[in-house]
């Protein structure tokens, strides 16, 4: 049976922890279940979006500091919405998004070193106040998923993005963060150990998707 109310589901976790790949798992997950969803991503997800990821992502603007990465993801974020994830859960669909607020926390916020009061303060506007249901945080060894991510990179012939790019104490304190801030709202995020198999990981996903949604594991 369908989740009655339509939940707002975002995924996290650093570079190379198998987000991209477990969102759509466990889309296929919902679509055997009978679930209406959409999958989306941050930054993108529409026009606007995508628009704004190909500035966030391109290593050739290295240079690019904090704030205005802030912002950038801010203003993405509110297009996002408005075209895609608050018409989809208007209309009875149960929202995957591959990152979302967190992703900004853990980036800007541990991995730039910006005040989280600030980032809290701009998504306070107006447009902007929507908090996932539940959050499911892949939780990932550094150093194994950097490579993963510079892997998949190289085998598609894309070349690192800006954040690929980061040293590894990058990487760290984004992870640290994460992790506190799981810490700090236990109700919304669950942290899922991302290390083995993919097929073990996202069993793991789905059991606590399943128990939140109350539907059947299978």
């Amino acid at each position: 049976m369908p989740p009655a109310t339509p939940t707002f589901v975002t995924l996290e976790g650093i570079d190379g922890s198998g987000k991209t790949t477990q969102v759509q798992e466990l889309a296929q997950f919902l679509a055997r279940a009978g679930v209406p969803h959409r999958v989306t991503r941050e930054p993108g997800g529409c026009a606007v979006g995508d628009a704004v990821r190909a500035v966030l992502l391109d290593p050739a603007h290295r240079t690019m500091n904090g704030l205005t990465e802030l912002l950038l993801y801010a203003a993405a974020r509110r297009q996002h919405l408005a075209d895609v994830i608050e018409p989809a859960l208007a209309g009875g669909q149960t929202v995957l998004c591959d990152r979302y607020k967190d992703a900004t926390r853990a980036y800007q916020g541990y991995g730039r070193g910006l005040s989280l009061e600030v980032i809290e303060a701009v998504h306070r506007l107006p447009g902007l106040q929507r908090e996932a249901d539940l959050t499911l945080l892949l939780d990932h060894p550094v150093e194994e998923a950097l490579a993963r991510a510079c892997n998949r990179q190289r085998q598609s012939g894309d070349p690192l993005t800006r954040f690929e790019e980061e040293d590894l104490a990058f990487h760290r304190r984004v992870r640290d963060g994460y992790r506190a801030l799981a810490r700090a709202a236990p109700d919304r995020i669950v942290v899922i150990d991302a290390s083995g198999p993919m097929e073990a990981v996202q069993q793991r996903l789905r059991q606590v998707l399943a128990a939140r949604l109350g539907l059947e594991e299978g």
